[in-house]
């Protein structure tokens, strides 16, 4: 999290972020001052703002006098101003009337789920279909390959063997590749694909921390060939919501959005990077990594089948989005959505 603010220049910061997500225009001095209780002058408060624009919590388009929260406050106001805003009870009963009742196909619970979020939040819904995949690794192979490219044979569950292609950022030796399945092989031999992923993802990064160069290049190497493979897949809705919003009714910025939804790979790169969260994850502005997304603020939370991470669910919208609201209809649609998978009533 960014630096304290004290606490006049977060109240003011945290008036700003409202406001602007209420209104969606530039917020002045003066109207900040007519909020604020007490009541500050407008000078003071253009200090204070001047004060967080240098901070790079606030900016000020060049057609506006008033400024806007950039990613950075967004940031501090999620983290260290935000209030969550408790689901009403009939927003519960709404949520678990479509996901608990019990003899729902799996595709039709994630089609709800993904419609519920899209009316809840009226924006766009997304929800990953439940990896239900359980196959075991019995063991791991590497082999190299021309250029910086190297065979992964995994031998999973009885005796299926597969074979993937990992591309890799420098060549690799057969002596090499050996030592990497034989840690690996060592340590994470009769685990499922799905918490296996997870746990090398944690793995390479203690591992780092730790100075383990053998196990962190194994654990990254394997999580590589371990991922899925074009089966990946989520369920979409309220696309149409996103042209409601100004800041992304850009021509250009919507099609390069909604092709982004199309071919998928980007955002499920994006929910990739979720499984081994156990909570709401908030991706603001440009620190998704995807240019695509700069405009835009996702909120994702898994959910759970059989004690797993089987899948992650979320709202995609701009930055500008009621996150006291977004984030607990994430975490209850979340919640229910594995409960209805879990065939519980």
């Amino acid at each position: 999290m960014s630096q304290a603010l004290d606490p006049r220049a977060a109240e003011l910061l945290k008036l700003l972020v409202e406001r602007y997500i209420h209104d969606g225009q530039p917020v002045g001095s003066r109207t900040l001052s007519r909020m604020f209780n007490p009541g500050l002058s407008s000078a003071t408060i253009r200090n204070v703002m001047a004060d967080l624009d240098d901070l790079g919590f606030v900016a000020s388009p060049h057609t506006s006098a008033g400024r806007v929260p950039t990613t950075r406050g967004y940031r501090y106001f999620v983290d260290a101003l935000l209030s969550p805003e408790p689901l009403s009870a009939n927003e519960q009963d709404l949520i678990a009337e479509e996901l608990l009742p019990g003899d729902r196909s799996p595709a039709d619970l994630v089609q709800a789920a993904s419609n519920l979020l899209s009316q809840m939040s009226r924006m766009a819904g997304v929800v990953t279909v439940p990896q239900r995949n359980l196959t075991v690794l019995r063991r791991i192979e590497f082999l190299p390959l021309s250029g910086n490219r190297v065979l992964a044979i995994l031998v999973v569950n009885q005796h299926e063997v597969q074979n993937r292609i990992v591309n890799t950022d420098r060549p690799y030796g057969a002596d090499e590749l050996e030592r990497y399945a034989n840690v690996l092989n060592e340590h994470f031999a009769g685990r499922d694909l799905v918490s296996l992923r997870q746990a090398l993802m944690q793995e390479a990064a203690e591992a780092q921390a730790h100075v383990n160069q053998l196990l962190r290049e194994a654990a990254a190497m394997a999580e590589q060939a371990l991922r899925p493979q074009s089966g990946g897949d989520y369920v979409v809705a309220g696309r149409p919501n996103l042209m409601g919003f100004q800041e992304l009714a850009d021509v250009q910025r919507l099609r390069g959005l909604f092709e982004a939804l199309d071919t998928k790979r980007d955002l499920l790169n994006l929910f990739d990077q979720c499984l081994s969260a156990d909570r709401v994850q908030l991706f603001i502005g440009d620190e998704s990594g995807y240019r695509v997304l700069d405009e835009c603020s996702v909120v994702t939370a898994p959910y759970y089948v059989e004690g797993k991470v089987a899948g992650i669910l979320g709202v995609i919208g701009p930055t500008r989005m009621a996150y006291h609201r977004i984030i607990p209809i994430v975490r209850e649609t979340a919640r229910l959505l594995g409960a209805g998978l879990n065939g519980e009533a």
